[in-house]
């Protein structure tokens, strides 16, 4: 019986074998570890393979999930990040001022008394040349008459008969007359009043100080019968043919205000009339009270319509190329760091914390953090955060779950 049993296991096991059933056998056995080790040989350890969907799991960013019909409910609107021409408008207010280069000032280098005004009150419309006041003065009277007695002087040197003699008192004067029309060059006396002194040979009474330029009196110390020292103040002239106009930049627009830039100039003065400008300066000090700095544009004003001390509003656009950049509504800022919600699909949005830069335009440049192409919510942010928050993605603080 027991033969019969032996010889019926080995028709069986040999029908397995020629019918590869058992090499099949064997090979999902060793799938699952491999056959046993046999007791003679050390078992070997096999390496652990982690199934590939695991890794990928792990590695995966937290998402919060959205489904489609509450978006819509809620309003969310997505965007894709992209790159584009950024323009910043940056506004302030200035005020009209002189142009410096074109203000002047009249004052005399030698004391006297002025005898008569020409000029008598502030804002006068003055020409170059013209008469401004009349001033004697006693010290500049007696260098005239010196002046004319050494004319006199050198006169006299060409009557006398011995060459030498004549010679040597003609250098002397020549040289002594030259000191005086120097000295009176030197207290302003011009070359046409020094020839009309030298013609008529009588000294003047008065010396006329004139213009010396086109413009507007905007300043006068100079009174009738005053007296007057040296350098002091008579006449300040201002031409307002071009003015100045000074706004202020906050501190942290400076670094993109550079000369050459162009402004649009309005008025209240003139509403509806606009005026364009290009920078010409800027300051290089800051104004520790405001923290701003000051730009400054010239201005033509034909007819002196614009008036110094006048306030101005400026607008100044600065093209800064093409940037990535996302709405500003799609950012969510919680005082330490910027997060957006980026559209994974399916309903699914990943939080991401982004570097931004500038600001124009409703748009904000993404430094770092998203790529073109990639598309982020716009619109209820804040709705998706507090989801976010209340499962958990996001702490309540803000920081994200690392």
């Amino acid at each position: 019986m027991k033969e019969n049993r032996v010889t019926t296991v080995l028709i069986f096991f040999m029908a397995l074998l020629f019918s590869g059933l058992i090499p099949m056998a064997f090979a999902q056995h060793a799938g699952h570890g491999g056959a046993p080790p046999s007791l003679s040989e050390p078992a070997k350890k096999q390496p652990v393979e982690q199934p590939q969907e695991q890794d990928e799991a792990v590695e995966e960013a937290p998402t919060v999930e959205i489904p489609l019909d509450k978006q819509q409910m809620i309003g969310v609107k997505i965007v894709a990040v992209s790159i584009r021409p950024l323009r910043k408008a940056i506004r302030t207010v200035g005020r009209v001022e002189y142009d410096e280069r074109k203000l002047a000032t009249v004052n005399t280098k030698f004391e006297g008394w002025i005898e008569k005004l020409h000029v008598d009150y502030v804002g006068k419309q003055v020409r170059k040349g013209e008469p401004l006041a009349e001033i004697y003065s006693p010290e500049l009277y007696a260098t005239q008459q010196e002046f004319i007695n050494l004319l006199k002087w050198k006169g006299q040197g060409k009557e006398v008969k011995d060459e030498s003699v004549g010679g040597m008192l003609g250098r002397d004067a020549d040289a002594i007359l030259d000191a005086a029309r120097q000295r009176l060059k030197l207290w302003d006396v011009t070359e046409e009043q020094i020839k009309s002194i030298a013609e008529s040979g009588k000294p003047v009474r008065t010396l006329t100080i004139y213009s010396p330029a086109d413009g507007t009196v905007i300043q006068k110390a100079a009174l009738q019968g005053m007296r007057i020292m040296p350098g002091e103040k008579l006449f300040d002239i201002a031409d307002l043919s071009t003015v100045w106009i000074i706004a202020d930049i906050y501190e942290y627009e400076l670094s993109l205000v550079r000369p050459g830039s162009t402004a649009k100039i309005t008025l209240d003065s003139f509403p509806g009339r606009e005026f364009t400008a290009v920078i010409d300066y800027v300051y290089p000090v800051l104004t520790s009270e405001t923290r701003t700095a000051k730009v400054r544009f010239s201005l033509p004003n034909p007819g002196g319509r614009l008036k110094p001390q006048m306030f101005t509003n400026v607008e100044l656009k600065i093209d800064m190329g093409r940037r990535l950049t996302i709405p500003e509504d799609a950012v969510i800022d919680t005082g330490t760091r910027q997060i957006v919600y980026v559209d994974k699909g399916e309903g699914y949005f990943e939080p991401r914390e982004v570097t931004l830069g500038i600001r124009a335009e409703g748009m904000v440049e993404v430094l770092k953090g998203l790529k073109a192409k990639e598309k982020v919510a716009s619109a209820a942010t804040f709705l998706i955060d507090s989801e976010a928050k209340l499962k958990g993605i996001v702490p309540a603080g803000g920081e994200h779950r690392h």
